[in-house]
């Protein structure tokens, strides 16, 4: 099967704004479904010509990868274990890609709809699963140093916004056991490093259109002393009533520039289009955006018809989307974020 990638293969892309002193545009894309395609047979072109996916997308200047990784995928046809993504990393890092690690603590779909517990945890008690909580971030992070591919930066749970590990870390019933959760998986990068150069640490919720409850979730969380230096939205401009007209992404809510002054880290997104940005620790300028990940949700239902099952869902509408589109969404979020 053949695909044109700028039209219906991104599967995932996202947006990272960085910091203020940071001279390198990062242009990203969750490419954690990419080799299964391409095992499967598909074709990817740029134009007429066939080319591998990670190389077409390097070659219209990403440089970063998102990748996933479930603790033991089960249904759906999910591909994204300990494997399958040390060769996705292993061959993005040979392309030169910078790559986010997306830890899930799931073996499947983790959202603010669901954090299913694995189920080899659900029978131990808090304090056991704390342990395996940080005993899985170390092993999982150490197989990737030993491979040659370390992570650039780890997600702790991926839009964690209701918790994480369900029932015993659901919030807002369970703080306490939800901050548990988070720090064993920083201890857990940390442990795996040693000495090493540490990646940064993501925390990602799902709430990119709401002040407010942004604003609750980081100031209750920063109330635990948790350790971590980017703060991620995912964002969703078909679905979020803060953008009036669907699909126009380089229309920014001012709740990105109202969190900016917020808290002194750096802001990421992942999940559709969204943004990170980096508010200078005695400056109140808005930094220029430096990092941007973005999604194309059509690659869903061209993912459905390849078999995989997690695609065929609704709650993603398709949004049409011009090959042109990665370099005008660029200059106008730039402009917007300067």
């Amino acid at each position: 099967m053949e695909a044109n990638a700028l039209a219906a293969a991104m599967a995932l892309i996202f947006l990272l704004v960085g910091p203020a002193h940071g001279s390198e545009f990062a242009f990203g894309a969750d490419l954690s479904f990419l080799k299964q395609a391409e095992d499967q047979g598909t074709v990817f072109k740029d134009g007429t010509n066939a080319v591998p996916g990670l190389l077409l997308f390097r070659n219209h200047g990403y440089n970063w990868v998102r990748l996933r990784l479930f603790v033991e995928p089960v249904g759906g046809k999910l591909p994204n274990d300990d494997a399958y993504t040390l060769a996705m990393a292993t061959a993005a890092k040979k392309l030169g890609y910078k790559f986010l690690l997306d830890l899930h603590y799931a073996n499947s779909w983790a959202d603010p709809g669901k954090q299913p517990t694995p189920e080899h945890w659900k029978n131990l008690t808090h304090r056991q699963r704390v342990k395996a909580v940080f005993e899985y971030t170390r092993d999982t992070l150490t197989k990737f140093h030993n491979a040659g591919v370390p992570p650039d930066m780890v997600q702790i749970g991926n839009e964690i916004t209701h918790g994480m590990l369900w029932p015993d870390g659901k919030l807002p019933e369970h703080w306490d056991n939800f901050a548990d959760y988070l720090r064993a998986g920083v201890r857990g990068v940390d442990a795996a490093c040693g000495k090493g150069p540490r990646p940064k640490i993501m925390i990602h919720i799902d709430q990119g259109a709401s002040i407010p409850k942004t604003k609750y979730f980081f100031d209750k969380l920063n109330g635990y002393g948790i350790r971590y230096d980017v703060i991620g939205f995912s964002y969703y401009p078909c679905g979020m009533a803060a953008w009036r007209t669907c699909g126009r992404i380089w229309r920014l809510p001012p709740t990105v520039t109202a969190r900016m002054s917020m808290w002194s880290r750096p802001r990421i997104t992942g999940d559709r289009p969204g943004i990170f940005a980096t508010r200078p620790r005695r400056s109140l300028k808005v930094p220029k955006a430096s990092v941007i990940f973005w999604r194309q949700s059509r690659a869903r239902l061209w993912m459905c018809r390849r078999g995989a099952a997690w695609a065929c869902s609704g709650g993603n509408r398709p949004w049409p989307i011009a090959a042109s589109a990665p370099a005008d969404f660029l200059t106008r979020m730039e402009a917007r974020c300067r």
